[in-house]
């Protein structure tokens, strides 16, 4: 059980997400009711004194790493990726996992992890931007990139900003229930619950081609989305064999011409969930899918989550019939 939390924190740490794990962790709701337990929230760093935080401002921390020696959860904070991690925090990160203790980073945090050999063999996660360069960096990783937050042997990776609270309520969610982790969240008015596989809902805005009339072309698709659109009618477009068209066309896009109208109408179904109150079924039409079974098909393989999901999460009180 949870009772103690050691959060790190290093030059150039990120403030928001620093305050996530604060939130859940750092105040005294024991008087909310429902079993909500009081945390020993510590921070500590390296060398005490005067932290300098990624905005230019500072915070003044009096703890060293002692202070996450016998800690229960020990929580890395987000900091620059390319900067050294110090062999203490390292030390403490290994330690807190030897002997059972939860160990949790947020967003960039798990570059410290991955420094200190914990995400070898793992499942694991950070945010969408930095997620390709962790894998890189640390090929024995798990790294999937896709999803919020990751939890595997006692270790938890979360991406970026808001993920954090997702990884933080999810811990509570497993070591006190449902009660305890609604009651905090209600508190700080988030949703008490987002599954950790859910998608971080990365855009993908239309990417610059090597041509003029190609890139012309992309963009005449995207404006006529609801129409089907034949390999041989989009090549007579550009003046192309249909053959050398879906050559050029996987080259300087990464996709096949159906791959990447699939894309594009998945984001236009995201739009129209988020800004307009239609139903599924028009939207499946108006995205171009046809059917709201294709729509429902194909948001669910890009963003591992439904279209009713998605519209409760960002336009919860307008959900549309299905």
């Amino acid at each position: 059980m949870i009772k103690s939390v050691a959060m790190i924190v290093v030059p150039n740490f990120s403030i928001f997400e620093f305050a996530t794990a604060f939130e859940v962790f750092g105040i005294d709701r024991s008087a909310r009711g429902n079993g909500v337990p009081a945390f020993e929230f510590r921070v500590c760093t390296p060398e005490p004194g005067d932290v300098p935080l990624k905005s230019g401002l500072s915070m003044h921390v009096g703890l060293g790493m002692e202070a996450a020696a016998d800690a229960d959860l020990v929580v890395m904070s987000p900091f620059g990726r390319d900067e050294d991690v110090p062999e203490s925090v390292l030390d403490a990160l290994r330690a807190a996992h030897a002997r059972g203790a939860w160990v949790m980073s947020i967003c960039s945090g798990a570059f410290a992890l991955a420094r200190a050999g914990l995400l070898d063999g793992r499942r694991c996660t950070t945010h969408w931007h930095y997620s390709q360069e962790l894998a890189s960096r640390f090929p024995a990783a798990q790294v999937d990139e896709n999803v919020l937050y990751v939890e595997d042997d006692r270790i938890i990776t979360s991406a970026g900003t808001a993920a954090g609270i997702d990884a933080c309520l999810h811990l509570v969610r497993v070591e006190f229930g449902a009660n305890v982790a609604a009651t905090i969240a209600r508190d700080m008015v988030v949703p008490p619950h987002r599954d950790g596989g859910q998608a971080q809902f990365i855009d993908r805005p239309i990417p610059p081609c090597g041509s003029e009339p190609m890139e012309q072309l992309l963009q005449w698709m995207v404006l006529h989305l609801d129409q089907d659109h034949s390999v041989n009618e989009l090549a007579s477009r550009v003046h192309m064999s249909p053959r050398t068209f879906a050559r050029r066309f996987r080259s300087e896009t990464g996709a096949t011409p159906a791959a990447w109208l699939n894309s594009q109408r998945v984001l236009r179904a995201q739009e129209l969930l988020e800004t307009t109150d239609l139903n599924i079924d028009e939207i499946a039409r108006e995205s171009g899918f046809g059917h709201s079974v294709l729509l429902r098909h194909h948001f669910t393989k890009v963003l591992d989550t439904s279209p009713q999901s998605y519209r409760r999460t960002f336009r919860g009180h307008l959900a549309a019939a299905v």
